[in-house]
């Protein structure tokens, strides 16, 4: 039995009831499909199924009931058509750009993204013929100005990692769509409980699922979101290369977009809370929180998303030995690179996240070795403050 997506429903309410479908069962938990292939009635069945003349399962390379629940589910969420889901948040990228670029085409980046996202375009997407230039992700005049005839493709994350800085996603989707050009969102800071970019004008949207999606750090999963006849293309590739996301994880990552608006809600209420004692700090050189009005694109954030999110970076007094002081005394924040848990981790972007990128780089992207990223998880704030002073203190 399906349970039909509601167009009226809430978010609240497609994140526990769309996608799912019971089975003869009629079990009230969705169910996970542990297999690698589906059996058919007959030759004629298997080759309509093969051949995409039936609809249907067929290897679960490309396809099983688990991963099509997860799909519908973040789907409904961000208002798209369809979504295909990928083994990671950098293979969603790659499927992405595969799908929709060919040698000769050429990308408009962020100057400030992920440090793997760089990497994926600079050394590995420009050695098949792709080539990227990167602008500002807050000026879209220089998106404008970096238009080639072969542009095929804007590609911005906002908020940014580490700086969280927004970009007008509306519009650098009007330059963009001027020329034909597509317009793929990295959503994964904010999700859709805090931010649609469909509804802004973007074609596609990424996700980490691994991130905000899961929630409790568990598993490893991407996606990429839009319309059917984009997110078909991505199948095609998926299909045949096959970076999958297991039944597994798609299950773990249905369950945790049950509570993802609640999360989010409670984690951004962290954030700016902890985001506003660390601005007053002696020892804060700067804070980075797109819900601290202090922020450059505060006004455009609570524009474009529900609150701040649960990112706060912030620069210490005194470069890297400083900024290492302050992880090293941590006993309650996780030293980790990974975010979106609902425990707070903490990490030092120069060395870890970005640190296979160019010095160059970094300096361009405002990445210094001050620089601290917290991803706020559930906690009680004033424990958070108490574990981060006593590494402050000693500055």
């Amino acid at each position: 039995m399906s349970i039909d997506s509601n167009n009226d429903w809430q978010l609240e309410t497609l994140a526990v009831r769309a996608g799912q479908e019971r089975s003869q069962f009629n079990e009230h938990s969705e169910a996970l499909y542990l297999t690698s292939s589906f059996v058919f009635e007959n030759a004629a069945q298997a080759a309509a199924r093969f051949s995409g003349e039936e609809e249907g399962n067929v290897y679960s390379r490309f396809s099983n009931p688990t991963l099509s629940l997860f799909q519908d589910r973040l789907a409904a969420l961000e208002g798209a058509e369809s979504a295909i889901c990928t083994a990671s948040g950098m293979s969603a990228i790659m499927s992405l750009v595969m799908a929709h670029l060919k040698a000769g085409d050429h990308v408009v980046a962020s100057a400030g993204l992920f440090g793997a996202t760089i990497q994926l375009f600079n050394n590995i997407l420009a050695r098949f013929g792709i080539s990227t230039t990167y602008a500002s992700q807050t000026r879209p005049e220089e998106w404008a100005a970096a238009i080639r005839p072969e542009t095929k493709l804007f590609f911005l994350e906002t908020p940014s990692n580490p700086l969280t800085e927004v970009a007008d996603i509306a519009a650098l989707a009007e330059i963009a769509h001027a020329k034909g050009i597509l317009v793929a969102v990295d959503n994964c800071f904010c999700t859709p409980a805090l931010q649609r970019p469909l509804e802004l004008g973007a074609d596609l949207v990424v996700h980490s699922a691994t991130k905000y999606l899961d929630g409790q750090g568990r598993v490893l999963g991407g996606a990429v979101v839009g319309s059917k006849k984009l997110t078909e293309e991505v199948f095609k590739f998926l299909r045949t290369a096959g970076p999958t996301l297991s039944a597994f994880n798609a299950w773990v990552l249905a369950k945790g977009l049950e509570t993802l608006k609640i999360r989010m809600a409670a984690q951004s209420a962290n954030a700016l809370e902890l985001a506003t004692w660390l601005e007053a700090h002696p020892k804060v050189a700067r804070v980075f929180y797109p819900g601290l009005a202090s922020h450059p694109q505060h006004a455009l954030a609570m524009r474009q998303q529900k609150s701040g999110g649960a990112i706060v970076s912030f620069e210490v007094k005194g470069g890297k030995p400083e900024a290492w002081k302050v992880v090293d005394n941590c006993r309650l924040l996780s030293i980790t690179a990974n975010l979106g848990d609902v425990k707070t981790t903490i990490t030092h972007p120069a060395t870890t996240t970005h640190g296979r990128i160019s010095a160059e780089a970094r300096t361009t992207a405002g990445i210094g070795d001050g620089l601290l990223r917290i991803a706020v998880g559930l906690e009680a704030v004033q424990d958070l403050q108490a574990d981060l002073e006593r590494g402050l203190a000693q500055l």
